[in-house]
């Protein structure tokens, strides 16, 4: 049996999609939140059960008869995020799964500019500790989050953000490929996997270039000093602590935390990973 977690979000349900292609429904089970968004799969042949990090009972169940449980990582930050991955590890040790496999990111690492890298390394601390067979999935960095810092310049046609350095945005969708494939045992990691990234690190020049021959239309790229830009979220109403985990990402960005690019992800999907002008071409022509 295969648990996914977090199996009605993005990452998640795509996963999920792409592991009904390669094994029989009836190995594979989702713990979710919230059951009623995945009826669907329960007319599938796919195992439902309720399971919160809020409640390491019902993740207990949710977990029985895992030979490998996929934990999906929170959308938290700090120790909120840690304190969740770890009752879910505690909740999976206690359950008896045989592997456990964390949708970790590029650039894990305690001293990591970005808080979520740095949750992410004391996650994988935690799987070290419990001595079961375990991969850290080492995601490239989702391009879903570059086309958010750019929908406000499809109008003004202005990528004004602070400094920044290469990174190597990937999609969900070859990335959820990969992992099922490595849930269905035809690839295995021992530990964190190399970078899981798309086929090249760009900054936001480049990305400008990108966008001036997708569109056809002029853009430019204008670097907007850190605390402006961190004023300018604040203005929008986002709450402090998401306008610095927002600015994290440029500072890790300029300290060459996500450049690294990999040919793992190809290998494991048996082709080249979708560019970043194929991510934006698809997102601005919706």
């Amino acid at each position: 049996m295969i648990i996914v977690t977090g199996a009605t979000g993005k990452l998640g349900r795509r996963i999920v999609e792409c592991l009904l292609e390669r094994v029989p429904a009836d190995r594979v089970g989702v713990s979710v939140r919230d059951p009623r968004k995945a009826q669907d799969l329960v007319g599938r042949g796919v195992r439902v059960r309720q399971g919160s990090f809020d409640d390491p009972a019902s993740l207990v169940h949710s977990f029985e008869g895992a030979g490998q449980l996929l934990l999906v990582s929170l959308d938290r930050t700090g120790q909120e995020c840690v304190s969740g991955h770890r009752a879910a590890i505690d909740a999976a040790v206690q359950a008896g799964v045989g592997r456990i496999l964390y949708t970790s990111q590029m650039g894990a690492a305690h001293d990591a500019r970005f808080q979520a890298c740095r949750d992410h390394a004391q996650t994988e601390d935690l799987l070290r500790a419990t001595g079961l067979p375990w991969t850290a999935l080492r995601n490239g960095f989702y391009a879903s989050s570059a086309l958010q810092f750019l929908e406000a310049t499809r109008d003004t046609g202005d990528i004004a953000l602070p400094a920044d350095g290469p990174v190597a945005w990937t999609g969900h969708d070859d990335l959820a490929e990969a992992t099922a494939a490595i849930l269905a045992e035809e690839a295995r990691f021992e530990g964190p996997t190399p970078p899981l990234t798309g086929p090249a690190a760009l900054d936001f020049d480049t990305v400008a270039e990108i966008a001036s021959q997708t569109t056809g239309r002029p853009f430019t790229r204008t670097v907007v000093p850190d605390d402006t830009f961190r004023e300018q979220v604040l203005a929008h109403g986002a709450p402090a602590p998401i306008a610095d985990l927002m600015l994290s990402i440029f500072a890790a960005a300029r300290n060459g935390e996500f450049t690294a690019v990999d040919s793992t992800l190809a290998e494991l999907i048996g082709r080249e990973p979708a560019t970043f002008r194929t991510h934006l071409e698809r997102a601005w022509a919706e």
